[in-house]
């Protein structure tokens, strides 16, 4: 099979066997896989040799002799193992079946809007309260669609004026260009007294965004870092509101825990409410009862062998670049 990987800071498209299958994992063929710019961009420029890809769709060609609920020709969804390839092996943990009338393009962004979902986890919202949004890329957009459904006040905040208006096309009321808007929007849905909330997702080293988001939180409020961003700030304002600050790691717990990724062994539901697994499945709920809307952010669907193409591009032009899929 061909497939995509990272080779000493080059993206090459190789022939690889097609992975061996365990009695827990299922072999899948892959109709869509979608990018992840920054974090495959971060893997190929810090030159690690490995497989690329983490988020597709594909059908189900053989199925693990103890899996019993996944079926040979079903749909699936599949976040965690490399995708970017004809076919893919995935353990029971890394895949939720997609219902039929689900557009597979859109489900094919199930590793991203997993790690979105994962991040309000971390944010711990109650109904009614209030979240910014610092970044509206690919994982911001999911993050403000996925908060307004849960009836959260959103406000999404980016000063590239195209993500702004895409926000506002998939229904965000407040998609503001500047600090000056946000800070406006923020008096006016709490009286002045600040969000309960705000969720980094924007990626910068030089612009201090915790200090920005600290400015915008209510007394002991709470930032969640996303994006890969400068960790310094104001230690007198994080005291003062008696701030927690967190960050929000990939898409759940089990996720980097070789026992429940590969060997299957599940948290106990009343103990982990939300692992990697449920978090991927609350994402295919949504989709299927027409929650969220994903089509609007994709900007690109390619060829495997264009790939490397696709990097640059986004590189160049973040932009003009929202969510791009390897189509098999």
């Amino acid at each position: 099979m061909k497939a995509a990987k990272s080779e000493n800071g080059q993206v090459a498209i190789i022939d690889s066997s097609i992975p061996e299958l365990t009695d827990m994992s299922i072999l899948v063929q892959t109709e869509y896989s979608a990018l992840s710019s920054g974090t495959e961009l971060m893997v190929v420029q810090q030159k690690i040799n490995t497989f690329l890809g983490y988020s597709a769709t594909g059908l189900v060609r053989e199925v693990g002799s103890r899996i019993t609920d996944i079926k040979i020709g079903q749909r699936i969804a599949c976040y965690g193992v490399p995708t970017h390839a004809e076919f893919f092996v995935a353990h029971k943990p890394h895949v939720s079946i997609v219902p039929e009338h689900v557009d597979p393009q859109e489900a094919a962004f199930a590793g991203i809007a997993t790690i979105a979902i994962q991040a309000l986890r971390q944010a711990d919202l109650r109904f009614g309260e209030s979240v910014v949004v610092l970044g509206l890329g690919l994982l911001g957009q999911m993050v403000v669609q996925i908060a307004q459904a849960a009836a959260y006040h959103v406000i999404g905040a980016d000063l590239m004026e195209e993500r702004c208006a895409i926000a506002e096309q998939m229904g965000i009321h407040a998609a503001c260009r500047s600090n000056d808007e946000v800070k406006a929007y923020i008096d006016q849905i709490t009286k002045g007294k600040g969000v309960d909330c705000v969720i980094i997702c924007a990626s910068s080293k030089t612009d201090r965004l915790i200090d920005q988001g600290l400015a915008w939180i209510r007394d002991r409020g709470k930032i969640v870092i996303l994006g890969d961003t400068d960790t310094e700030f104001d230690r007198n304002a994080m005291f003062y509101k008696e701030a927690q600050i967190t960050i929000s790691r990939a898409g759940g717990p089990g996720r980097y825990d070789e026992s429940y990724e590969k060997q299957g062994h599940d948290y106990p539901y009343g103990f982990v409410r939300w692992t990697m697994n449920r978090n991927l499945g609350e994402f295919i709920r949504l989709l299927s009862e027409h929650k969220l809307n994903i089509k609007p952010l994709i900007t690109g669907i390619y060829k495997l062998e264009e790939i490397e193409n696709v990097y640059a591009a986004t590189r160049n032009s973040p932009q003009f670049s929202m969510g791009n899929l390897i189509a098999f």
